[in-house]
C-alpha cells in the first residue's frame, strides 16, 4: 500500500492484479505470528474522526483494500489523510460536503457509518444506501429510525438517504432509543450521532461488542461523555466540540481466532500477539472442547497447541458475546477433519453457508439444511481448485488447505485481501508452503464481484 501525503492516491497491488493462492497442505506450522488492528474496529474509528474538526492520529490501522475504501470516502467528504505505515493522521477540519459518493460507498458496507457523524458535524447527511451483500440482507431500518428519535427528519429517496436536522441551531436532541436487535452498525451510527447532541441518549438493546467498545474509547478520547459500552444500554451525554486525539486500535479478534483454528486444525504449536484473550472468549472455549490446548502466555500473548485427534462440537452464531459469526466458516474447516458429527447453526446472517459446496469439493462431507449445516467428519481433505465466496471463507478455505493432502488452489482473494493484512506472508513465516501469483486470464473471468464489508452494518 502506497499513499501520497495530503491526499488519498493508495494503490494496492493485489486489488489492481488479481491473483490466486496456492497453499500444499501437511505442513505443521511454528513460531510466533503478529496480529494486525481489528478492521471492524479501524473502519467505524476512521469514520468517527469525522465527528472532530481537529487533527487525530490513529494508530495499528491494519492494511486492508478496506481501510483504503473507507479512506476514499472521507477524501471524498474533504478530510485530508497521511498514511505513514499502521499510523492515519486525519484532518477533517474542512469537510467540503455532506453527501458521500455512490461509486465508494456501493464498495464498502462500512461507509453507511459515515452518516452519523456527517449529521451530526453539519446537521445534514445524504449517504447512498449501501449495496446487497453476499452473506444477506442488512437494512438500515434501525439506523434511520434511530436518527429520526434523535430529532432528524429522515427520507430515502432513489436510493439515498436523506437526513437533516431542524431548527436553527441544526443540532440533534438527546433521547432514549431501543433498538428491535442488538445491531453493531446502527449501535455505533446512533453513538457516533448522539455524541455531539443536546442533551443525553440512552440507547437500549445495544451491540455488546469489542469493537464498540473501542468507539467508544475512541470518541472519550476526543471528549465525548460515553458510558456503558460493553453492555446492553450506553448513555450519551452531548458535547458541543471535540478535539484531537492520538488512538491505537484494538487487535483484530477475528484474525486472532483465524490463527488460533490454523494452529489446531494443522496440530501445531504457535503463539500469537497481541491479542484480548477477553474478546475470544467462546472462541476459546470451543476450541478447547475440540481438544485443543490454548495456553495464556502473558497479558496479550497466547499459545495453541493443536489436537492429535480434533473432537467434534456444535456451533451457534450469535451476537457477542456469542460465539461470533465472523468465526463460523473457519470452524467449519476445522470440523471437516474431526471425530463425529457437528452441528452448526448460522443465526445472524441467512445466507452465510455458501463456502460449504468448496469444502465439500475438498472431500469434506457436509449437509445443509436451512441455515443448519451438519459436518461428518472425515479422516483428511485432498487439495483442489476453490473459490472464494465472501471475506471469512476465504480465510477457511485457507485453513482447510493447511490440513489437506496436496496442492489447493483459492480463488477470489480480493475478499481476503479486504479483511486480512498479509495473511499469505505471516502463513509463510510460521512454515506453509505457500505461493501467490497472478491469476491466468480465465479465472479473471469467472472471479465474482467484490463484495462489501462482511460485518459492518448487522
Amino acid at each position: 500500500m502506497t499513499a501520497s501525503l495530503g491526499s488519498l492516491n493508495i494503490t494496492n497491488s493485489h486489488e489492481a492484479h488479481p491473483s490466486v493462492l496456492h497453499i500444499w497442505g501437511g505442513h505443521p506450522l511454528q513460531g510466533q505470528v503478529k496480529i494486525s488492528g481489528a478492521k471492524n474496529a479501524a473502519l467505524v474509528i476512521m469514520a468517527g474522526s469525522l465527528l472532530c474538526p481537529e487533527p487525530c492520529r490513529l494508530r495499528n490501522v491494519p492494511s486492508l483494500v478496506d481501510a483504503i475504501r473507507m479512506g476514499q470516502v472521507l477524501s471524498a467528504l474533504g478530510v485530508d489523510l497521511q498514511w505513514n505505515g499502521d499510523v492515519l493522521d486525519i484532518n477533517a477540519r474542512d469537510i467540503t460536503t455532506s453527501e458521500a459518493p455512490y461509486e465508494l460507498v456501493s464498495q464498502l458496507r462500512a461507509s453507511f457509518f459515515a452518516i452519523g457523524p456527517i449529521l451530526a458535524r453539519l446537521g445534514e447527511a445524504h449517504v447512498p444506501l449501501p449495496g446487497g451483500c453476499a452473506i444477506g440482507a442488512r437494512p438500515v431500518a434501525i439506523h434511520v429510525r434511530g436518527l429520526q428519535a434523535l430529532g432528524a427528519n429522515v427520507y430515502i429517496e432513489h436510493g439515498m438517504v436523506h437526513a437533516s436536522v431542524p431548527g436553527r441551531d441544526r443540532r440533534l436532541k438527546g433521547t432514549k432509543f431501543y433498538l428491535d436487535y442488538p445491531s453493531v452498525g446502527a449501535t455505533e451510527t446512533l453513538m457516533m450521532a448522539a455524541t455531539l447532541a443536546d442533551g443525553e441518549t440512552i440507547l437500549d438493546n445495544v451491540a455488546q461488542e469489542p469493537e464498540v467498545i473501542d468507539l467508544a474509547n475512541f470518541c472519550n478520547a476526543l471528549g465525548a461523555r460515553i458510558r456503558g459500552a460493553g453492555t446492553k444500554t450506553i448513555v450519551i451525554e452531548g458535547v458541543p466540540r471535540l478535539h484531537t486525539a492520538d488512538y491505537s486500535i484494538i487487535p483484530d479478534r477475528i484474525e486472532a481466532g483465524t490463527f488460533l483454528v490454523a494452529g489446531a486444525i494443522s496440530r501445531s504449536d504457535i503463539s500469537l500477539h497481541p491479542v484480548i484473550s477477553d474478546h475470544l472468549t467462546p472462541v476459546i472455549s470451543k476450541l478447547r472442547q475440540t481438544g485443543a490446548q490454548i495456553i495464556t502466555e502473558g497479558p496479550d500473548r497466547l499459545r495453541v497447541i493443536g489436537p492429535d485427534i480434533i473432537q467434534a462440537t456444535d456451533i451457534e452464531t450469535l451476537p457477542y458475546p456469542g460465539f461470533p459469526t465472523d468465526m463460523q466458516a473457519q470452524f467449519m474447516a476445522l470440523l471437516t477433519v474431526s471425530n463425529g458429527d457437528s452441528l452448526i447453526t448460522e443465526t445472524v446472517f441467512e445466507n452465510r453457508l455458501r463456502h460449504v459446496a468448496e469444502l465439500n469439493r475438498m472431500g469434506a462431507d457436509i449437509r445443509v439444511k436451512g441455515n443448519t449445516a451438519i459436518v461428518r467428519g472425515v479422516p483428511t481433505l485432498t487439495g483442489a481448485p476453490v473459490m472464494s465466496t465472501d471475506l471469512r471463507a476465504s480465510a477457511a478455505l485457507a485453513i482447510a488447505a493447511l490440513a489437506a493432502q496436496g496442492k489447493t488452489t483459492i480463488q477470489g482473494l480480493q475478499h481476503l485481501d479486504r479483511g486480512y493484512e498479509n495473511l499469505d506472508l505471516k502463513l509463510q513465516q510460521l512454515g506453509v508452503k505457500i505461493k501467490r501469483e497472478p491469476a491466468p486470464p480465465e479465472s479473471e473471468a469467472h472471479s465474482p464481484v467484490i463484495q462489501s464489508s462482511q460485518s459492518a452494518l448487522k
